[in-house]
């Protein structure tokens, strides 16, 4: 499975060649919320396992969370409402505060929303497969011949904050030049 990087980096770049042929219909609000989806949402449930491991809150509370939510199906069926009407809401407080633009100058619906974190789910997905080859890579074989990981995976903190800054780094300046796009075409 590939790390948050080529997640991100697949998502954004199908998204601005989306912005780039669609004529204005899907544009900066349409690509932040599937990049998102798509770089962290089924993988919100390893976070939280992760989170919950660090606090001292139980292993089996982040263990259940991530094994309902790591799913295409799942995710969408367990978040996708909820995730719908927050971003709908950030999206009308990012187009009022002149954060992302919106040819239309209207914010996403909830069923738009909706669609985006479905969309955002199978292509995370799409891209695990990709790399996942059934266990037949050449990294996983290394690992299990040579026993490398005893138990699960092993995430410092310092990885977490790293990873971190780069994908705010990454849709900091996504945003910013989609935002000084819109300010120099006036």
């Amino acid at each position: 499975m590939p790390g948050p990087g080529p997640h991100m980096l697949y998502t954004l770049s199908t998204g601005q060649a989306l912005m780039s042929i669609s004529n204005g219909r899907f544009g900066p609000h349409h690509c932040l919320v599937y990049a998102i989806n798509a770089f962290f949402g089924p993988d919100i449930g390893s976070f939280s396992e992760w989170l919950t491991s660090v606090f001292g809150l139980g292993h089996s509370v982040g263990y259940t969370m991530e094994s309902l939510v790591h799913h295409p199906f799942y995710y969408v069926i367990i978040l996708g409402l909820p995730l719908s009407w927050f971003y709908s809401w950030v999206s009308r407080v990012l187009l009022h505060r002149r954060l992302l633009d919106s040819v239309s100058g209207v914010p996403l619906s909830r069923r738009q929303c909706f669609l985006l974190v479905s969309a955002g789910s199978l292509s995370h997905f799409f891209l695990d497969h990709l790399f996942e080859e059934n266990g037949q890579s050449s990294m996983y074989k290394w690992i299990l011949s040579t026993g490398w990981w005893s138990g699960r995976a092993p995430i410092t903190p310092d990885t977490v904050a790293v990873i971190s800054f780069l994908s705010f780094c990454l849709i900091g300046g996504f945003t910013y030049i989609n935002r000084c796009v819109w300010i120099i075409s006036l």
